[in-house]
């Protein structure tokens, strides 16, 4: 553990230790404690580095992770208990949520920009409850895309508004551009996208489809982002050789991006294959289209939280998953994806 210099430089101050007198044995001992210490930082300072995991190791801990994660949060989806459904699904959506977008204003922080962190958690919370209450017939007249984002478009004027007020009455911050439009941006870029996943999984389908069509759905949004993720970094890990955008991304390559695309079109021809009678409005075709457009949305997902990084100067968000990073590590993709896959969904397999 230790290099050979100190543990020789430990034996002779030990051998010379035993020379001194017994007069002096108590500032014997009291020397002896305090040279260990400083030969002790000194071995902890000198010993090597912990290697750096290897590609593979860094692989297996964001499978290993993104299983758990979603193992978890699929569980609770398909139970058959809809109070336990629901309410762990909005729990763990808001939870994704707002700690998003708690990790994009210390990223917007580092990065010299003023925002109103207080103000834009607790006005992601509200749009993350008021969609969630929309979608359950809890709030408004009827359960309609429409309605939704009408409900939608209403929270955010309001919410720019009192953002306006709230800076009219700032004492302190006399950046109050900047801190509106980031505080607002970060409000659509983290929960507002996020809400995506609410309105896929509680979708309106017409009368007489599978009563767990939004769900199946859901599962193969998410399925065919991580599969794109995953094939991406195998794929690139393996054989890749040509950067993509190296001054954004350095790990990136061509060859991993043209990797996802593949695994992820397999995947969703398979998904399709084997659960295609759950899902409204889905034959091979749209497997492949959608395959294709996911995989790319979600490198460019990917890219753009990339480009946030690197411009406060961090390589990872957080750091709560491990081998992922942070919130915005495993969402990143997700955020891209879910209006993607909502849209096409309702303007293309439904037309409701």
């Amino acid at each position: 553990m230790f290099g050979a210099p100190v543990l020789i430089e430990a034996g002779v101050v030990s051998g010379l230790f035993s020379f001194v007198r017994p007069a002096d044995a108590l500032f014997q001992r009291k020397s002896r404690w305090l040279l260990a210490t400083r030969l002790l930082i000194s071995a902890l300072m000198s010993a090597p580095a912990a290697a750096t995991p290897s590609k593979a190791q860094v692989f297996l801990r964001r499978l290993l992770s993104t299983v758990v994660l979603w193992t978890v949060i699929l569980a609770a989806m398909f139970s058959g208990n809809h109070i336990i459904s629901d309410g762990v699904f909005l729990l763990l959506i808001a939870f994704l949520a707002l700690a998003g977008l708690v990790e994009f204003y210390a990223l917007a922080e580092k990065c010299g920009l003023a925002c109103f962190k207080i103000s834009g958690v607790i006005g992601g919370g509200l749009l993350m409850v008021g969609t969630f209450l929309q979608l359950k017939d809890k709030l408004g007249i009827n359960n309609s895309p429409a309605r939704v984002n009408d409900f939608e478009t209403g929270f955010l004027i309001l919410f720019v508004l009192g953002l306006c007020v709230r800076q009219l009455f700032s004492k302190s911050n006399s950046t109050g551009l900047t801190a509106i439009a980031t505080t607002l941006f970060g409000l659509m870029y983290v929960p507002w996208l996020l809400n995506f996943i609410q309105k896929i999984n509680f979708f309106p389908f017409a009368p007489g489809s599978p009563a767990d069509a939004g769900k199946f759905f859901l599962l193969y949004f998410i399925l065919i982002t991580k599969f794109s993720d995953m094939g991406a970094y195998a794929v690139g890990s393996l054989i890749g050789r040509h950067k993509m955008i190296p001054r954004i991304s350095p790990g990136k390559t061509w060859e991993g991006f043209a990797g996802g695309i593949l695994v992820s079109t397999g995947a969703s021809v398979a998904f399709v294959h084997y659960f295609g009678a759950k899902m409204v409005g889905m034959d091979y075709r749209h497997a492949v289209i959608l395959g294709v457009i996911l995989s790319i949305t979600a490198v460019i997902g990917d890219l753009i939280e990339s480009l946030f990084k690197r411009e406060a100067g961090l390589k990872d968000s957080g750091a709560f998953f491990p081998g992922i990073g942070g919130i915005l590590d495993l969402l990143d993709s997700l955020l891209f994806n879910a209006p993607i896959m909502y849209l096409y969904l309702r303007h293309v397999l439904t037309h409701p």
